[in-house]
């Protein structure tokens, strides 16, 4: 029988696979419950006809902890690193332009009109001060930058990042550094400088993948866990709190059919927002009430495989992102085989698109037969492809991404809260820290050693 040191983690997702690994470092023990046949949650790698597909992030950036755990792993050997000098590009008037990366490239670039280029270069000489409240991304690119700016290189980013819409994104709960920089600095390319002259040196960022996929990362985890990760097994609800001995928290399951309870002296919630709120609705309406309240955004991916002869763009670099203003579904499309060797057969690509996001959430309720005609259509003309794709393949995800809109840091606080009012119940996921892999990375982590201090001052 499970002891005064047993957790259970539901959901077998990034944060909870990396909360779990933490929490069998500390000795805890830990039982995953997954309610799909596989951990990973949106990271999935499928081969398809020689090609390799990514079901949802197609890379990553790496972090101090992500990388210990990846050696912690054994699986360093297959980390991929892109260059980091690959170029992206944004569709402007239907042609791909060359983003900026540096001042020099700004003067002489053609994306954006002298004004904007002009306010770019003087911000770190002109001091401002953010209102009072709370503002949001388009608000404050509006505000530092002008109109130009937001449309062409702020909008587009955060579709790419959080398929979101700038008009509702809050600039602290998404991009709380700038925040910060303009607050402190009153310029958001001094304070950048800042920062990086507080870091130690260190090589430029790479994104990364695995020779595998990305799928790599959480079947390492999962293969760890051997048999304290059950799939196939849904939690439904908590029952309110009963005490047996040390085993404080009872949870209502459901596996193939069966239902059942089991015991735990701790519970992580490590499922999306809107699952947790119906398994912690028993206990606590109000809590369950705030995570229901997170929305999601909807987002659609779809790969497809060419042979090289069919694409006319050299697809040299990341890929390229698609402003609001141009008109078409596609939020960006990321060139996989430039990015990472073994993607495709030789002589062929591999390009992945995203459509849908809360600013055209409509098209991923479409069959997937008529969004991928929509997208490789839009493809087709951006990248000069002649012919059908060799093979593709769409994912469709109604609830894909939370979002950080206006007030989420207040629904944040409140969700902690409510944690502290609950002795044993932890949550982690993307809606808390953010929703990269290494945000849920690190996230998993700290709430794992909150469950041990929690666990150490029980016993």
């Amino acid at each position: 029988m499970p002891g005064s040191q047993h957790v259970i983690v539901i959901g077998a997702g990034l944060s909870g696979l990396a909360c779990a690994h933490r929490l069998n470092q500390l000795g805890m023990e830990v039982t995953v419950l997954e309610a799909a046949d596989r951990a990973g949650g949106l990271l999935g790698t499928i081969r398809k006809d020689g090609f390799l597909f990514e079901s949802g992030p197609q890379s990553f950036q790496t972090t101090e902890i992500l990388i210990e755990l990846i050696r912690e792993l054994g699986i360093e050997i297959e980390l991929q690193k892109a260059d980091p000098s690959a170029p992206r590009y944004i569709l402007l008037h239907g042609r791909l332009q060359r983003i900026p990366t540096s001042p020099q490239a700004m003067l002489t670039s053609s994306l954006l009109g002298a004004g904007s280029r002009w306010k770019i270069l003087t911000e770190p000489f002109r001091k401002t001060r953010p209102p009072a409240g709370e503002e949001s991304v388009a608000s404050f690119a509006r505000r530092k930058f002008g109109n130009e700016i937001l449309e062409y290189l702020v909008g587009p980013f955060v579709s790419g990042v959080y398929a979101g819409d700038p008009e509702k994104l809050s600039l602290k709960a998404a991009f709380p550094s700038l925040d910060e920089w303009e607050r402190e600095y009153g310029s958001v390319l001094r304070g950048a400088k800042e920062a990086r002259m507080r870091k130690a040196p260190r090589e430029p960022e790479s994104l990364c993948s695995f020779q595998q996929g990305m799928a790599t990362l959480p079947a390492a985890m999962a293969a760890n866990l051997g048999d304290r990760l059950r799939t196939q097994t849904r939690a439904v609800a908590l029952n309110p709190l009963q005490r047996a001995g040390n085993e404080t928290h009872e949870l209502r399951i459901e596996r193939r059919g069966s239902l059942d309870t089991i015991r735990a002296a701790s519970i992580v919630l490590a499922t999306p927002a809107y699952v947790s709120a119906h398994v912690i609705e028993p206990i606590s309406a109000q809590l369950a009430h705030t995570l229901s309240g997170i929305a999601y955004a909807p987002v659609a991916v779809v790969a497809a495989g060419y042979y090289q002869q069919q694409v006319g763009e050299p697809l040299n670099g990341f890929g390229f992102l698609v402003p609001r203003n141009e008109k078409l579904h596609t939020l960006g499309t990321i060139w996989n085989s430039s990015l990472f060797p073994g993607r495709a057969p030789r002589g062929a690509v591999t390009v992945t698109s995203f459509t849908g996001g809360a600013t055209n959430p409509e098209i991923a309720s479409e069959p997937e037969e008529e969004i991928a005609k929509i997208i490789q259509s839009e493809n087709e003309h951006i990248l000069k492809i002649i012919g059908s794709p060799v093979t593709s393949n769409v994912w469709k995800y109604p609830r894909a991404l939370p979002q950080y809109n206006l007030g989420h840091g207040h629904v944040v606080e409140s969700i902690r809260d409510a944690e502290r009012r609950l002795p044993g119940i932890f949550f982690a996921g993307n809606y808390l820290e953010g929703p990269s892999v290494g945000k849920c990375v690190e996230n998993g982590f700290q709430t794992a050693e909150a469950v041990q201090s929690y666990l150490q001052a029980k016993s």
